[in-house]
């Protein structure tokens, strides 16, 4: 129940907004959450943590290989990122996101990172779908991955020499990655560092997500009289800019409360992972839980213009089924575990 009441109250201002925003898309924005909510059901209530893990290896190379796969699909916007399934756009990177939280906590649990060469091994595992979703191009989703896998090495036993050893010198190349961005990408780093020399260009989208959030005041201006998001002001209104839109209209109030939503659900997964006696649900859970946390931070921070502009959209609040499903997935994995207690490591071979 703890988890549940903050779901159901996201995605009740999710579809009240994107009604208001869009109704055209209300019908599909429904659809995708009545999905989620059968498969959150399904994978809290089933046994899925030693098909999983008796599976680790294969479900690796399946995640990779759909990464591979989209670089096959057509180029939408200039990204190689979706596949068009019965008129449904489907983006893999946020489909196997759970699926790949729960190899990455297998594979930390099998090769914990006290000596150099495990390490090694872990990061090698993190760096191929990494770079296939930043080749995509998917600057957010690739920062997302390793963000969210930092914090699962970091929560692990580890032995800090060897890991320091090992990242120094890729923090050291970090400048020379300046050179394989794209120019839209450099531009959007740029403009942030100096929005007002890109006001009508790469800022324009957090300029004018500002604008919006200040123009809704405490109260907002009322469902269907949000002017910046009507009258088109604000570019990606209903994905990236959708908390810029919700609070034009509905006010400080609602931005507050799904800010605390959002505190009490990443409270109830932090609290399990510290209650669990296993390494492998322990990692699960702080991956999943950083996972979110970073995807709203980072979120957060692109509408208040706070972090440069990425493209990571706002977990059940964003139009969009692929995160919503993926989500919606990881929180009934999350319900499994707390409701299992104690499961063990399996160790594969």
């Amino acid at each position: 129940m703890g988890i549940i009441l903050p779901i159901l109250f996201l995605a009740g201002f999710s579809l009240t907004i994107i009604f208001s925003l869009n109704p055209s898309l209300f019908s599909s924005q429904a659809l995708f959450f009545l999905l989620g909510f059968l498969l959150f059901f399904v994978f809290s209530f089933l046994d899925w943590e030693d098909f999983l893990k008796s599976l680790t290896i294969p479900l690796y190379f399946l995640s990779l290989l759909f990464l591979g796969l989209t670089f096959l699909s057509l180029e939408i916007r200039g990204s190689h990122r979706w596949f068009n399934i019965f008129g449904l756009n489907l983006q893999p990177s946020e489909l196997i996101k759970p699926f790949l939280i729960a190899n990455f906590a297998q594979f930390i649990a099998l090769f914990p990172a006290k000596k150099g060469k495990n390490f090694l091994i872990n990061l090698f595992l993190i760096a191929v779908p990494v770079f296939l979703i930043f080749k995509q191009p998917d600057l957010g989703n690739a920062i997302l991955y390793l963000g969210t896998w930092l914090m699962m090495i970091f929560a692990a036993p580890i032995n800090w020499l060897p890991v320091a050893c090992c990242l120094l010198p890729v923090a050291c190349c970090g400048p020379f990655f300046w050179h394989f961005l794209k120019d839209y990408q450099q531009l959007r780093i740029l403009s942030f560092l100096n929005p007002q020399s890109y006001s009508q260009t790469a800022s324009y989208h957090s300029l004018q997500a500002k604008i919006t959030i200040g123009s809704g005041q405490f109260l907002g201006k009322g469902l269907g009289k949000g002017t910046q998001s009507h009258l088109k002001f604000l570019p990606e209104y209903h994905t990236d800019f959708i908390f810029a839109s919700l609070c034009e209209e509905l006010g400080f109030l609602a931005g507050l409360i799904i800010l605390l939503c959002y505190f009490f659900l990443l409270l109830k997964i932090l609290k399990s992972a510290s209650e669990s006696e296993s390494l492998f649900s322990q990692l699960f859970l702080i991956g999943v839980f950083s996972q979110l946390f970073l995807q709203i931070f980072i979120n957060l921070g692109m509408n208040l213009g706070l972090v440069p502009i990425t493209g990571v959209t706002l977990p059940l609040i964003s139009y969009g089924g692929s995160s919503i499903v993926s989500t919606l997935i990881a929180l009934g994995m999350v319900c499994s575990l707390r409701r299992k207690g104690k499961p063990e490591i399996l160790v594969l071979g």
